[in-house]
């Protein structure tokens, strides 16, 4: 139950919100005097951070056999809070379009309810490829906008691409499982 993981998951929980405090909480008395650009670095810090443990608590569970039911409750949960924290701040900001947000999120949630009901039936729908794709995606989208680099509303837009690809996939097989 506890181990390296499980740890890393949690401190991806925790850095969410931070993220998200400097991100939209910046007329806060402790951050008077602080330029908003330090307050994106900081944010920027802890969302590169904490997408890093998101690399290494997977790659250490499955390495050192360490996978456990807190962990598979953990992992996602604490992907579902970094993303959410970084795209409703950007978009609080202006820098992300919140058609895109909107289309993202709601896949999210779809996607997570499908898994839930697929649980419930015994049926298997782990994380794809292209999921693990669509992730990365949506990082780097997160991190270019935070950092308002050139191309981070392209790239958020081919996040939005293919977190909708990978939403068709869990569906297709999803249906193609429950009809075995």
């Amino acid at each position: 139950m506890y181990n390296i993981p499980n740890l890393l998951a949690f401190i991806r929980l925790l850095c969410a919100p931070l993220m998200y405090l400097l991100l939209v909480n910046r007329d806060l008395p402790i951050f008077a005097g602080i330029h908003y650009s330090w307050l994106d670095y900081a944010a920027a810090f802890l969302f590169v951070l904490a997408s890093a443990t998101d690399f290494f608590d997977g790659y250490i569970a499955r390495t050192f056999d360490q996978v456990t039911v807190l962990g598979a409750i953990l992992d996602p949960l604490a992907d579902k809070m970094l993303t959410l924290a970084g795209f409703l701040g950007l978009m609080l900001l202006g820098r992300a379009d919140p058609w895109a947000i909107y289309l993202i999120l709601t896949r999210e949630l779809f996607i997570t309810g499908l898994r839930v009901s697929a649980v419930s039936h015994g049926i298997d729908i782990s994380a794809s490829w292209m999921g693990k794709v669509k992730t990365v995606s949506q990082m780097f989208a997160i991190g270019f906008l935070l950092m308002e680099w050139p191309g981070g509303t392209f790239l958020l837009w081919i996040a939005v691409a293919l977190t909708l690809y990978s939403g068709y996939e869990y569906v297709r097989d999803f249906f193609r499982k429950a009809t075995l």
